[in-house]
Parts: C-alpha cells; sequence; structure tokens
C-alpha cells in the first residue's frame, strides 16, 4: 500500500523558513515525478516544486528562488525548504507523485502535472 506522509507544517513569521517532509512508503508505479502542491484559502490546488527522477527540478514562479526542492533515496524522503515565507504562501501542502508530462517547462512542469498519488496535507501559515 502506497503512503504518502508529510510533517513539518506550522506557523511562521513572513520573512521566516520552513522545512517540510514527506516520507513515502510502498511501490508507486511510475514514479517519475515527486514533489509538492498546495491550496490556499479560496484558492485552487497549485503545483509549487518538482524533482524528476533524473534529479532535475521544476518550480512555480511564485516560489522560484525561495523554495528548494530536494530527496533523500536512502530514507524515501521528500523535503521542500521554504525561505522568505510570504503571507500569500499560506495553505495546505500535499505531497505527490506521478507521471511526467509533455511540457516546454519540462518533464515536471508544475503547471501541468497530474499527480496520481497524494499525502493529506500538512498545514503551513505566514502571518504577516
Amino acid at each position: 500500500q502506497v503512503q504518502l506522509v508529510e510533517s513539518g507544517g506550522g506557523e511562521v513569521q513572513a520573512g521566516g523558513s520552513l522545512r517540510l517532509s514527506c516520507t513515502i512508503s510502498g511501490y508507486i508505479y511510475n514514479r517519475q515525478c515527486v514533489g509538492w502542491f498546495r491550496q490556499g484559502p479560496g484558492r485552487e490546488r497549485e503545483g509549487v516544486a518538482f524533482i524528476y527522477r533524473d534529479g532535475r527540478t521544476y518550480y512555480a514562479d511564485s516560489v522560484e528562488g525561495r523554495f528548494t526542492v530536494s530527496q533523500d533515496n536512502a530514507k524515501n524522503t521528500l523535503y521542500l525548504q521554504m525561505n522568505s515565507l510570504r503571507p500569500e504562501d499560506t495553505a495546505m501542502y500535499y505531497c505527490a507523485a506521478g507521471p511526467s508530462v509533455i511540457s516546454i517547462n519540462g518533464r515536471c512542469d508544475p503547471g501541468r502535472i497530474k499527480p496520481n498519488y497524494w499525502g493529506q496535507g500538512t498545514q503551513v501559515t505566514v502571518s504577516s
């Protein structure tokens, strides 16, 4: 049984940092892209940051330069380091995995990817 379990959410002031973790267990068929989505209050779920199986990373414009996605294959754990947080980063953050896409923005384009495995989410709140 596949499980994606997030941790590390919390409340932080604007300008602060948080690191999210996602532990992945079980076999994920066609696991080409792993990464993070988020859904803020009254907003649609959006792709944030993904990492392709060869290690290449892909980011949404809104987080480029502030967030870093990485993975520790030995621990089967995915991370999202979030720096310079802003109130608009407030959202439920979800770990996700799935197949790659065909896009001019790359194999794991956060705007095009459609994961087939999801975690339960971890809340991030950024206060001004």
